[in-house]
């Protein structure tokens, strides 16, 4: 606009403005050669112009926004049906910015343990050397000590009483001792402070059944086995990691040392002596039961150790630990040397349920179209029955695996994935597992854009066995190539790269920690608040800020045009039409309370209507509220209305008098015309643009119209000019305005011209072209039941879920983090109330 009013400016100077020069004299600057003054003069209207015309996009945009933001952050803040009672949890937006992605998100990436289920860990069954105990129901459960430890098997009751069996004791020492639990105490009673919800269930279990443990200093640890306390020397541990995937201590107790072990079954099988094969392969059977079951579960193994062979070993380890050169794989060479020929105890069951409305909340997110990828340290048999349980995995899917080591395997894995899915129909009906020692091979330079086109094709993803940078990457391989709004949540410490490295980050309050909560953009109690969170905040958010910006552009560029229009008239004089006054307020004071309202509080149906109808979150999803085509037709709408609204106001009052025969044609006037109809006309297509229609608004949009001929018959009264002794060229201006006939039935035509074709627009649309949401409202205004539509492989996929031959392997429960053996043999850790527990 100010070019072409620069270029217009060129021409009127040097055409008619420079034969004037005497009325409407150049700037001493400016050159005496009408050609060369009439581009002088261009040049600075231009700039005139760029500051006359500033309006398009004012600061009260930014303003506006940041406060749109910051009220949808406290919708979700003060809404109650994402309040966790239990934890006394309270939904938080710990960022303002980012609400209306929350209704365009396209992946979702998730961690399991304690994301997708309750991380409140229940041993529920155990082998101990090729019997399996916890699978005979029982009419009498057995409590001891922990109200909250129940066990319906008495056969391992009867046998720890019987206290005949070396390999049970040694079982449940192992539980009691190879940890690095700390204990404290509280109200008389040892409450144990584990570093994963895994080892405080195995402890626990291991005090139900008779054998505590008590507290530990950095070279003791104390226990009370059989109601007798006992006190092991505690020589070194062994600390967990995530590439030994397991750990182990050495103690010493009446002259034998002895080394406990725990960890995965894939490790544990490796380091047993060979006398072993029978019990594990007894054991693997035991395994693959409770792996069905979607057990996590650890391998335990003990060894006696020489005393002399130990020495050595100490002393090498020791040297090891002072190195100043690779001294973390001289250590794990030492570890590797010392746990071999180990003699199998058994295996331990963990039940980790799903969290309440998973299931639920996946399923509604499936249907609105949006990917959910389950990134988990756990292992792929484990991964694959929580999937299934939570719905993620259907038995309509046909399921790939990508279980190998070496990049030449992945790469013929992948290659056989695409001809598989290129036999199929439907892609979409694939899901896809696949392993951390496998990924790290997919996201290399060469495979991971083959990865990408592959696992995008899929209606599901599991990455098993990932490390948080792992999680981390994969997140990134999808914002970078896709171009589409991620999201990802977790609740501990291994999820916070992968939540800081999405688009938005949500983290869950749980039993972990709040590192999760710290690093994310929202908080929620549970996982299932996530729907509400997406399908009604995140969708009511997109919605409302793509039509303040649809309605702000408009109003905008109305008011802007008018401003454009008059340059045609004043010589390109870079003079207003609107009384300064009035350019000042038209966005503070006329147009902005409405918007506003619609900015934080329209919405197009009901919470309910809006989390049982996933599908219209997609909308957000291909961006069609608020694009370019969007923002062309905004820009048009306002040129037309501007259009109509100035050269209507000008032809009508070309020719009219007052009763007195003055003539009403002084710019004051005809500015205040323009100014009154474009307030009512934007204001009354914000109306038309609002859905939902409360008191409030209604009171603030008839107040703003009625605050224009307020505010201006106070500016324009005389009273006012007498009492402030000020010579106003617009005192006078409303009174004659409002009072003449002609004013108001301009003011009529044009709003008419402008209003009733935007009316019989919309009911010409909604009544003939309705799209989804015009459904969903008429559904919700008159209560009309959809009808159901035939049956159809998705809908049986989340409606059905028949029997199915799922893995037999077992699933793997640890922590996930570096323990804290060396802190604790460090003495920086140390029991609470250690001298009053062992006299308890």
């Amino acid at each position: 606009m100010c070019l072409i009013i620069a270029v217009c400016s060129a021409f009127w100077e040097y055409r008619t403005g420079s034969r004037f020069r005497a009325y409407l004299p150049w700037e001493m600057f400016i050159s005496s050669n009408a050609q060369t003054g009439a581009i002088q003069m261009a040049a600075l209207k231009f700039f005139s112009y760029v500051i006359l015309l500033n309006t398009v996009v004012p600061i009260s945009l930014y303003i506006s926004i940041e406060f749109i933001h910051f009220l949808q952050s406290k919708w979700i803040d003060w809404d109650m049906r994402m309040y966790y009672e239990p934890s006394n949890i309270q939904a938080q937006a710990r960022t303002a910015s980012l609400n209306e992605e929350l209704g365009q998100i396209q992946y979702i990436f998730s961690d399991k343990t304690g994301t997708l289920t309750q991380n409140v860990m229940t041993f529920k069954k155990c082998s101990i050397r090729g019997k399996l105990y916890g699978d005979v129901g029982s009419d009498k459960s057995y409590v001891r000590q922990d109200s909250h430890f129940v066990w319906n098997d008495r056969n391992l009751i009867d046998a720890i009483e019987q206290n005949n069996d070396d390999d049970i004791n040694h079982f449940f020492i192992l539980l009691a001792l190879c940890h690095t639990v700390m204990t404290e105490e509280m109200d008389g009673k040892i409450t144990y402070q584990a570093q994963s919800p895994d080892e405080n269930a195995l402890v626990t279990a291991a005090r139900a059944f008779g054998f505590e443990f008590m507290s530990r200093t950095q070279s003791s640890i104390t226990g009370r086995f059989r109601n007798q306390v006992q006190t092991f020397d505690l020589l070194n541990i062994l600390d967990f990691n995530n590439y030994r995937k397991r750990m182990s201590v050495i103690i010493q107790n009446q002259g034998k040392i002895i080394l406990y072990c725990k960890g995965a079954d894939s490790v544990i099988k490796q380091r047993l002596a060979s006398s072993e094969s029978d019990i594990m392969a007894v054991t693997d059977d035991h395994l693959h039961k409770v792996a069905t079951e979607g057990l996590r579960t650890l391998c335990l193994a003990w060894k006696e150790l020489n005393e002399g062979e130990y020495r050595k070993w100490a002393k090498q380890l020791k040297l090891a630990t002072t190195s100043m050169q690779n001294r973390e794989e001289q250590i794990d060479k030492l570890y590797e040397d010392i746990e071999k020929n180990m003699k199998l105890l058994g295996m331990t069951a963990i039940e980790d349920k799903l969290q309440d409305g998973v299931p639920e909340c996946i399923e509604k997110l499936t249907r609105a179209q949006i990917k959910i990828w389950m990134l988990t340290g756990d292992k792929i048999e484990t991964a694959e029955n929580v999937g299934y349980s939570c719905r993620l995995l259907t038995n309509e899917m046909m399921i790939h695996k990508i279980d190998v080591d070496t990049e030449d395997e992945v790469a013929n894995a992948l290659e056989r994935f695409r001809v598989d899915i290129e036999k199929m129909n439907r892609p979409q009906s694939y899901s896809l597992l696949i392993t951390g020692s496998a990924l790290l091979h997919a996201l290399s330079d060469g495979l991971k854009l083959t990865f990408l086109e592959l696992s995008t094709q899929c209606k599901a993803v599991i990455c098993c066995r990932v490390t948080p940078l792992q999680k981390a990457q994969v997140v990134e391989l999808i914002m970078k190539n896709q171009q589409v709004i991620t999201l990802a949540i977790g609740d501990g410490a291994n999820d916070v790269s992968m939540i800081q490295k999405a688009h938005i980050g949500v983290g869950i309050s749980g039993q972990e920690g709040r590192q999760a909560v710290l690093a994310s953009d929202y908080s929620i109690g549970q996982f299932r608040y996530l729907e509400r969170l997406l399908l009604v905040h995140g969708r009511w958010s997109y919605i409302r800020i793509s039509k303040f910006l649809r309605y702000f552009f408009y109003k905008n560029f109305a008011f802007t045009f008018c401003q454009f229009w008059f340059a045609f008239y004043c010589g390109f004089s870079a003079q207003t039409i609107f009384d300064p006054f009035f350019v000042t307020t038209y966005n503070i004071f006329f147009t902005t309370c409405p918007v506003l309202v619609l900015g934080v509080l329209d919405q197009d149906i009901s919470a309910n209507h809006s989390i049982s109808r996933p599908h219209l979150y997609t909308a957000g999803q291909k961006d069609q509220y608020f694009n370019r085509k969007v923002f062309i037709e905004c820009a048009t709408h306002g040129l037309i209305t501007s259009c109509i609204i100035f050269f209507f106001s000008y032809l009508c009052l070309c020719f009219t008098t007052l009763p007195s025969g003055t003539p009403v044609t002084d710019v004051q006037s005809f500015g205040f015309m323009v100014a009154t109809i474009l307030v009512i006309v934007v204001n009354t297509e914000n109306a038309i643009e609002m859905w939902y229609w409360s008191g409030i608004y209604i009171f603030i949009l008839f107040g703003t119209i009625t605050l224009h001929f307020i505010f201006h018959f106070i500016m324009y009264s005389t009273a006012l000019r007498l009492n402030l002794k000020i010579n106003y060229a617009y005192v006078g201006v409303a009174q004659i305005c409002l009072g003449n006939l002609t004013f108001w039935l301009t003011l009529i035509l044009i709003c008419a011209i402008l209003i009733l074709p935007a009316i019989a627009r919309e009911f010409f649309r909604m009544r003939f072209m309705p799209n989804e949401t015009d459904r969903a409202r008429l559904i919700q205004k008159f209560c009309v039941r959809g009808k159901k539509n035939a049956v159809t492989p998705m809908d049986r996929e989340l409606r059905q879920r028949t029997a199915s031959v799922r893995s037999t392997s077992s699933g793997y429960a640890f922590s996930q983090e570096k323990g804290f053996g060396a802190m604790i043999t460090s003495g920086t850790l140390r029991t609470k109330s250690t001298e009053k527990t062992h006299s308890s």
